[in-house]
């Protein structure tokens, strides 16, 4: 996988739309760090290659949330203490 600068691709944007369908794909760094990667699609994979950049990305939400929970703690939460949580909530809104 190619890596290329934004100062990179500002200046040499046609060789790398020339590139892209050979490479497939290509990171796009800014200061040395990672901020996109541009994917070489077509009218026939469009909508699939979206639906796998979706999933991915859902994936990958699903994946920080379990992180923060475990580093949080609330991991160790039991269903008693949610219905309960949930119940005091209630209680407070119907005030």
């Amino acid at each position: 996988m190619k890596f290329l600068s934004v100062r990179e691709l500002r200046a040499n944007s046609a060789k790398v739309w020339g590139e892209l369908p050979e490479q497939k794909e290509m990171v796009v760094t800014s200061n040395g760090h990672p901020i996109a990667v541009l994917s070489a699609v077509s009218e026939a994979n469009l909508e699939q290659s979206l639906a796998a950049f979706r999933q991915a990305r859902a994936i990958e939400a699903a994946a920080s949330i379990q992180r923060r929970s475990v580093e949080r703690g609330t991991d160790r939460v039991t269903t008693e203490q949610i219905d309960a949580e949930i119940k005091e909530v209630r209680k407070r809104r119907s005030r």
